[in-house]
């Protein structure tokens, strides 16, 4: 394998930009997450049909990134007393493109593998490429897998920046045009200038209710399984159609017809009559802001916002659609709101939302239709290429569907799913159901069908079971606050207890460090111990000096399991930016250590940590 990587950056071109909201809680999900889950890595993959030059092939892309700051584009910590990452653009990045000889790699192998490499966010290359040679002898086809991470792009995004590719390649190697505006800048400025007052007050009535069914699927007893799974399932292009023409009769869109169908899918679990509080995420393409040309700025605008809408059988299914039509028009005004500003609008910081599940209807980009001159540029030099395939990334969520249109106007449906909680056989036939309501819905629910008419299409097949979870479900690792602060710019310390001890022990080793343990080993601690991160000797005697002075919050979480769980509680404080220091008790050194990496690899300041040396 070859490849051409980022081997040396010129200084910094554009000083810091605060980082998004949506970009900041997909950080914290992948800190918190760990690199085994690899959340927020999505990929396509195509067929390069003729010749292939790629020395011309690498220009192309090299003229690409000369163009578009979003590919020079990383994270590091700010100035100032913010500890939050910002958005950095370098001068130059090379992207890198890397090729497998025939014989080296299965096209297969090298998507599984580049989905695991871990993203280095603070240096440019949030999107990397690779070919691999199909036949023997360089003249057959060729596999293109294009791996990105959602925080700098999203899938509309990356198919903007492979047309320019292409249309570069077709030319020669050089892009058309200057360097872009809007850029990648530009969306962060606007999003960071917005008034969000309006916004507070909007979902601080339409967050959904955290009790409203969430998950398609029944407790049951499928077997859980590790790992994702993934299947598609195709309406055909006469069927696509009459799914369009149906809505359109209806005054919506084919996409309000799936998210209407998930509705239906989620109500169905709840037995009996009258209406149910249903919820799940609907991704927006956050290009429906007032940003002149925001429809082609390659960034992560796409969003996730919760959709709640509540099912009534008696309803007739054009209420149903209006109902969802209606609240999907009204989530579309404010597509830059983060989830964590949604909860905390909702009065529930640093709790995660009641989101479950996630239903996408993508869009065919400006100028990819049938008169699209670009095919004809490449078949000038003998080139053919495939339509992408999307690998739809992993969002953390139990289910997450998405539903995109061929070029021969069929519809393709592909469900991904945590074996963990939705087994195999549940999603098989959660698709499957998914699938007959949009074949069966334009030809049986007509102007006085029902919601109970269509559920009634369901009829004697099975409600798909979740995976049986081995006990009660473990609540999320909060902060545990030993010591309120007692001023606002203080920070906050994080007494980090050992990862294997007993629960017991890390609660003891807290009430020791807050001062309601046994008085054995106290003599001497008066509030005059050293400042933290200069002559802190750490454990016990560091713990109980603290707890006795400094306007710092003291905080513990409860018998951590590991850095996963202390990140995962840390994630209010990260979000807020404020100083944060780790004060080990004896044992947890490493674990302290590996969380203060972890911080600091996803673009916040390292925490210092009591005790090491500058």
């Amino acid at each position: 394998m070859a490849c051409a990587t980022t081997a040396e950056h010129r200084p910094f071109s554009s000083a810091g930009l605060p980082v998004a909201p949506c970009q900041q809680d997909m950080l914290l999900d992948v800190l918190a997450a760990g690199p085994v889950a690899a959340l927020h890595v999505e990929q396509l993959h195509l067929r390069w049909h003729g010749p292939l030059d790629r020395e011309l092939f690498r220009a192309a892309w090299q003229s690409v990134a000369d163009r578009e700051t979003v590919l020079r584009a990383c994270f590091a910590p700010g100035g100032g007393p913010d500890t939050r990452p910002t958005v950095t653009v370098r001068e130059q990045a090379v992207v890198e493109v890397c090729h497998h000889p025939h014989g080296s790699a299965d096209w297969y192998s090298v998507i599984l593998a580049e989905r695991r490499r871990v993203f280095d966010l603070r240096r440019p290359g949030a999107l990397r490429v690779c070919l691999v040679e199909e036949e023997p002898g360089g003249d057959g086809p060729v596999r293109v897998v294009l791996t990105w991470h959602h925080a700098l792009l999203d899938d509309w995004s990356v198919r903007l920046l492979w047309r320019s590719v292409l249309w570069a390649y077709a030319r020669g190697g050089v892009a058309a045009g200057g360097a872009r505006r809007p850029d990648l800048g530009d969306h962060v400025r606007w999003v960071a200038g917005r008034e969000t007052g309006a916004a507070r007050a909007f979902w601080s009535v339409a967050a959904p209710d955290e009790g409203a069914v969430s998950l398609p699927v029944r407790p049951g007893s499928d077997s859980a399984g590790t790992g994702l799974g993934r299947a598609s399932r195709r309406l055909s292009a006469g069927e696509a159609r009459r799914l369009w023409e149906w809505a359109a009769g209806w005054g919506v869109s084919e996409g309000t017809a799936l998210h209407a169908v998930w509705a239906l899918l989620l109500r169905r679990v709840v037995p009996g009559e009258g209406p149910v509080p249903v919820v799940f995420g609907m991704t927006v393409s956050g290009r429906g802001v007032a940003l002149e040309g925001v429809e082609r700025l390659p960034g992560p605008l796409r969003n996730v916002l919760p959709l709640s809408v509540a099912v009534d059988p008696a309803t007739g299914v054009g209420g149903l659609l209006a109902d969802v039509r209606d609240g999907v028009l009204g989530l579309t005004a404010y597509e830059w709101v983060s989830a964590g500003q949604i909860q905390e609008a909702a009065g529930h910081p640093g709790r995660p939302g009641p989101v479950r599940s996630l239903v996408s209807f993508a869009r065919p980009l400006p100028g990819a239709g049938p008169d699209d001159p670009l095919p004809r540029e490449l078949a000038a030099e003998g080139v053919r290429v495939t339509e992408p395939e999307t690998v739809p990334a992993h969002t953390g969520l139990p289910l997450s569907l998405t539903a995109r249109h061929t070029q021969d106007g069929e519809l393709v449906l592909t469900l991904v799913h945590d074996r963990a909680a939705v087994g195999e056989d549940a999603a098989a036939v959660l698709l499957a159901q998914t699938a007959l309501l949009l074949r069966e819905l334009p030809a049986r629910a007509g102007g006085q069908a029902t919601v109970a008419d269509a559920l009634g299409l369901l009829d004697g097949l099975p409600v798909p079971g979740a995976c049986a979870a081995p006990g009660p479900e473990a609540p999320p690792p909060t902060l545990h606050v030993l010591r309120p602060g007692t001023h606002p710019a203080a920070g906050t310390v994080l007494l980090v207890p050992p990862p294997t001890g007993p629960a017991a022990d890390a609660v003891d080793g807290a009430r020791a460090a807050d001062g309601d343990g046994p008085e054995e080993g106290r003599d001497g601690v008066d509030g005059s111990g050293p400042a933290l991160g200069h002559g802190a000797t750490g454990g016990h005697e560091a713990a109980e000096a603290t707890a006795r002075s400094g306007p710092e919050a003291l905080v513990t979480v409860l018998a951590p399991g590991g850095a996963d769980d202390c990140l995962q509680a840390l994630r209010p404080v990260l979000a807020s930016g404020e100083p944060l220091t780790l004060l080990p008790l004896p044992g947890a050194e490493a674990l302290a250590h590996e969380v203060a990496g972890r911080i600091a690899a996803h673009g916040w300041r390292r925490p210092p940590v009591a005790g090491e040396t500058a």
